[in-house]
């Protein structure tokens, strides 16, 4: 594949550059009150609403100031060549700008609506993603698990912005869920650049030989989420929320099937460098999720 990294062609150059198709993975963060029954309560839907604004501000800072770090690799990278401080389109001192007025964006609507320990998780993963970027992003396997961290960032704050606690069970589950997912993309990458005929990602730290320890932690990591969702729903905890929490074993099939699909597509060099792009264009993806989202009302 040689065109753009995403079909948004027709957007402006800054609105590319903050990524809102990005914004997505900030749905993470209604993730504990959906689990905790209470979403349909306005005062504290409201509030995951407007964390999610945050934390997606403060995310398009992060990736302004990355995209500006690997200007210089991304021209290198069939796809990532097409982004606006890689092509030219922006300059670095409008990126700058650009990255400053997002993240006091964000970190504003926090502080105006939202709790203090919301404001202190959102401004810990502003400074865990730019250290990512800076030092984790170069160093195998820290890489992966820094990305994994993140993700299950994004759980803990929408918790302290809903004040509703986060279980253990599922920081668990997404740390292994989200390492799979961290580790898909680096060996897609890799499987890209071995294609090229190169034998290193640039700036990554990794090799194409790498792939060969990648896909068993990967797809290890992906089952292992599976295994604590299925211990969570024979556990004691689960019947104070679901009526019926046996039927949430029917929720692990369809996930073991999409982690090794995704593997699958991996493995055939057929899988888009971000997984969380592919899902959202995934036909198989959604009808995963639609099973879930069934099993979960059906259990309650």
């Amino acid at each position: 594949m040689t065109g753009p990294e995403i079909p948004t062609y027709a957007l402006p150059a800054w609105v590319r550059a903050l990524r809102p198709w990005q914004w997505v993975k900030n749905l993470l963060l209604i993730v504990p009150l959906v689990l905790a029954h209470r979403v349909f309560e306005p005062a504290l839907a409201l509030r995951a609403v407007v964390a999610i604004a945050a934390f997606s501000l403060v995310a398009s800072a992060g990736y302004v100031l990355n995209d500006l770090r690997d200007a210089d690799a991304d021209r290198l990278h069939p796809r990532k060549r097409f982004r606006p401080f890689a092509s030219g389109e922006l300059s670095a001192g409008a990126g700058r700008v650009l990255a400053a007025v997002s993240a006091a964006g964000g970190v504003a609507l926090a502080a105006a609506l939202l709790p203090k320990p919301f404001l202190v998780a959102l401004l810990s993963y502003f400074a865990a993603s730019l250290t990512y970027s800076a030092v984790l992003k170069a160093i195998p396997l820290l890489d992966v698990l820094g990305l994994a961290g993140l993700y299950t960032l994004r759980l803990f704050a929408g918790g302290l912005a809903v004040d509703v606690p986060v279980s253990t069970w599922l920081f668990a589950f997404s740390m292994f869920l989200f390492l799979s997912l961290a580790v898909v993309k680096r060996y897609s990458e890799l499987t890209l650049v071995h294609d090229r005929d190169g034998s290193e990602a640039p700036g990554r730290g990794y090799r194409t030989q790498d792939r060969r320890v990648l896909g068993p932690i990967g797809i290890a990591s992906g089952f292992l989420a599976v295994l604590v969702l299925a211990l969570y729903v024979t556990g004691e905890d689960v019947r104070a929320l679901y009526r019926r929490p046996e039927m949430l074993l029917l929720i692990c099939p369809p996930l073991l099937y999409w982690i090794a699909r995704l593997w699958l597509l991996a493995g055939r060099g057929e899988l888009h460098d971000d997984p969380v792009l592919f899902t959202l264009r995934d036909p198989a993806s959604w009808a995963v999720g639609a099973v879930a989202a069934a099993v979960l009302v059906v259990s309650v």
